[in-house]
């Protein structure tokens, strides 16, 4: 086992301004993979990235799934094939068109202006104490950081960068995988899987130092369609039935104890997470999360009844309610290879870091990839308030994670 004693900071940290600075927020309600065009420009950077750095197993489909490969370097040894995965689009919770990165180098504790009236609080963001010293990452106050999953895919580029530069570090196959429209849900619906050899993966989109994480959400959208009846409003007595006021009373009736701003830790939740609503109709969109798919499948048997509900108090209403996994809790795919976990603790110790298994209130491309029967835990990338303009990055958990991605591989490919 090779110790690794080169610091990444400036390698990560160039490439992570440049990624964060690339508009490619996607689209929630395009069908088409990737959602939006931006997405391309960060990829075709990506393509020419990696041809640049040697690898010359480089492919990049027309549903903007870049596959990359670096083969082994112990060709006889029958080591299994490992990824390593991240997403190039940023969420449209917040804009990313016109990221201004800013550089807090050695941070004093204090509170950060961002600009526009914003700032980072350290008493309200007591994680920003932790890294007192460290050079932090902020926004300029005016749009996301991009870090989910800019940083990850830094961390991936210059741990492979380095790896390429070192050939006497023993590896196994390699395969990177840069995937688009992770932030919409549909990031994994055309991934060419018939095409991927890794036994287990990892995806690099975590977020503070030392978190790995194998348990995820499951995940299912509700689309309740709310059908009114329309008349003149001033014509209106015992006979408009309204669906802005259906799709209000729909919305009061959902526990509010079980939304996303009342829980945490295991605890699952409603959220409405869009409405468009007239008199004749309105659509509302649902997002369901909870960690046990019999609780899931309790909730989603709860918006049938509320539908049923609304549909008695508003007579000639009409309520349809239909659900769509978005993802599973890969929890139960970890067992199938337990090494892969065990690696990666090992890898972050090595890297100077202790471990704390986490569980993901949310989910990644690796939820899907596990049910595609590759097991796939998160890795920490450094990144913080993910999707606001309050997102920043620690820079030495960036560097951090570039040597557990580099530890990693070196134990699988020691086998």
């Amino acid at each position: 086992m090779k110790n690794i004693t080169d610091n990444f900071k400036e390698g990560v940290l160039e490439r992570f301004l440049r990624y964060a600075r690339i508009h490619t927020t996607s689209a929630l309600h395009v069908e088409k993979i990737p959602s939006t065009d931006n997405q391309w420009v960060l990829l075709n950077l990506l393509v020419q990235e990696l041809k640049e750095l040697g690898v010359s197993d480089v492919s990049l489909n027309e549903s903007g799934y870049l596959i990359a490969r670096l083969p082994s370097n112990r060709p006889d040894a029958g080591l299994p094939t490992i990824g390593l995965m991240a997403h190039v689009d940023t969420s449209s919770d917040m804009t990313g068109d016109g990221v201004n990165p800013q550089l807090h180098e050695n941070y004093d504790g204090k509170v950060i202006e961002l600009g526009g009236g914003y700032a980072l609080d350290p008493e309200e963001f007591p994680d920003l104490l932790d890294h007192v010293g460290d050079t932090v990452i902020t926004t300029d106050g005016t749009t996301l950081l991009g870090a989910d999953d800019k940083a990850g895919i830094a961390e991936i580029m210059t741990a492979l960068e380095w790896l390429i530069a070192n050939p006497d570090v023993p590896r196994g196959d390699l395969e990177i995988m840069f995937t688009p429209d992770e932030e919409t849900g549909k990031g994994m619906d055309l991934f060419p899987r018939d095409e991927i050899k890794a036994e287990f993966a990892y995806t690099i989109d975590g977020g503070r130092e030392g978190e790995i994480e194998g348990e995820c959400f499951n995940a299912y959208q509700v689309d309740v369609k709310f059908t009114g009846r329309v008349i003149h409003l001033g014509a209106a007595r015992g006979k408009l039935v309204n669906a802005v006021t259906m799709a209000s009373t729909y919305i009061n009736m959902l526990p509010q104890a079980e939304s996303p701003e009342a829980t945490d830790e295991r605890y699952g939740y409603y959220c409405p997470f869009e409405l468009n609503a007239g008199l004749d109709e309105a659509e509302l969109l649902l997002y369901l999360r909870d960690f046990d798919l019999p609780e899931m499948m309790r909730r989603i048997e709860t918006c049938k009844t509320l539908g049923k509900a609304v549909e008695a108090i508003y007579p000639g209403s009409k309520v349809e309610v239909k659900e769509k996994k978005m993802y599973l809790n890969m929890r139960e795919h970890m067992n199938a290879l337990p090494q892969g976990m065990e690696f990666l603790e090992e890898a972050s110790r090595l890297a100077g870091v202790e471990p704390v298994q986490k569980i993901i209130r949310g989910g990644t491309d690796g939820s899907r990839l596990s049910e595609m029967g590759i097991p796939t835990p998160n890795v920490f990338t450094g990144g913080f308030n993910y999707h606001s303009r309050f997102e920043w990055a620690s820079l030495s958990t960036m560097n951090k994670s570039v040597k557990t991605i580099i530890y990693l591989c070196q134990l699988w490919g020691s086998k």
